[in-house]
């Protein structure tokens, strides 16, 4: 088999490596020029049952125990004034059933576990046809499959559907507080050892903190129109203007949450979500197929990198089981991911709208405490 994959991400990098486990040869090429080219994002809590799961089936669980931060679970939930709804504080020795890793540690783990050569860096994808892969720069690769894991705006979904990411109505903005302990530990008591959450009537203020001493700040703002940043008047290039805008946003909230933005330096990063359709599906076709956010982009609730995660692994498992005959593989694998996405597609939809309620912290603590 020459399998081709798409993206050098978590779902792209578990099909790779599950692969590699039963004796099976895969190349995956990404468009970044190495694996240090941007920086990776925040934390993720891997659930047991997905992202965990696609970890055993990849035989990486001792390495991922090594990199995950138990402590990450802790919850502070607040509304705006500053009241606290709900508390989690994880004890020393709780299970880790949804622990918290730094993403870049864990696409560190997942390329560290596959051959030299495996990924190809530098290789932009463009087009597919009769066979070969065509890209920006450099000759064409031959591939007998074609797996598109290269997220939300996927170059290679359009060969199996024409559905296209929507405007989710939320944009996020995201800030840094590195070396919270040492610069502002008034603040990095606050946030404790996981995530800090106040939510507002259309606004959201969620600190999380890093393997690295970092704490990541993420602003969110909901029920807005696709052309809200342009309207928003913030000066996203300039960062400390950018920061007092944002504070003015935050007017009336708690001057200890909003002191969060106040004490962020570095990049101001906005970002415009968007998702597909729940439950979206599309005929199987014989040498191209989807995984993670090409195949199904959901609210950012949680669940995108465990599926993504799982995705991969159970093609690799599928083709696997079908060396001789990959429709087969690809048809049994579409069949499985379309039910399983598409219900927590469904689920994740949900959640978005109870975060956009206008009583969206009081919600959340009865769901929580089990209410």
């Amino acid at each position: 088999m020459t399998i081709a994959i798409v993206g050098a991400g978590l779902g792209g990098l578990a099909l790779a490596r599950v692969l590699h486990v039963h004796g099976i040869t895969a190349v995956v090429y990404e468009r970044e020029a190495s694996r240090g080219a941007r920086g990776q994002g925040g934390m993720l809590d891997l659930h047991t049952e997905t992202g965990q799961r696609a970890l055993r089936l990849a035989g990486l669980t001792e390495g991922f125990r090594a990199i995950a931060r138990g402590a990450g679970q802790d919850m502070r939930l607040l509304e705006p004034d500053g009241t606290l709804l709900h508390q989690e504080d994880t004890p020393d020795d709780a299970p880790l059933a949804r622990p918290e890793v730094d993403r870049a540690d864990l696409r560190d783990l997942l390329l560290d576990s596959l051959p030299a050569g495996t990924v190809r860096w530098g290789h932009a994808f463009e087009r597919a046809e009769g066979g070969l892969l065509h890209f920006a720069d450099g000759p064409a690769a031959p591939y007998e499959l074609l797996v598109g894991a290269d997220g939300a705006n996927s170059l290679v979904r359009p060969l199996l559907t024409a559905a296209r990411p929507s405007h989710l109505g939320q944009h996020v903005v995201e800030l840094g507080i590195p070396d919270i302990d040492r610069t502002h530990p008034e603040l990095a008591a606050m946030v404790g050892r996981g995530n800090y959450w106040v939510l507002g009537d259309g606004q959201s203020l969620a600190a999380q903190r890093n393997g690295d001493g970092r704490v990541r700040v993420y602003l969110g703002f909901y029920r807005t129109p696709e052309d809200w940043f342009a309207t928003a008047g913030i000066p996203f290039d300039d960062p400390a203007a950018a920061r007092r805008r944002l504070t003015e946003l935050y007017a009336g909230w708690h001057e200890r949450s909003v002191a969060l933005i106040e004490a962020s330096t570095g990049p101001v990063v906005p970002r415009a979500l968007a998702t597909l359709p729940a439950g979206l599906t599309w005929p199987s076709a014989p040498d191209v197929t989807l995984l993670g956010d090409a195949a199904h982009l959901m609210p950012p609730v949680g669940q995108g990198a465990n599926m993504a995660l799982l995705d991969g692994a159970l093609l690799g498992l599928a083709l696997a089981g079908h060396p001789a005959d990959l429709p087969a593989a690809v048809a049994a694998y579409e069949r499985e991911m379309f039910d399983r996405t598409g219900e927590v597609a469904r689920q994740c939809a949900k959640a978005q709208q109870v975060l956009a309620a206008p009583d969206a912290a009081r919600r959340m603590a009865a769901f929580f405490q089990g209410g």
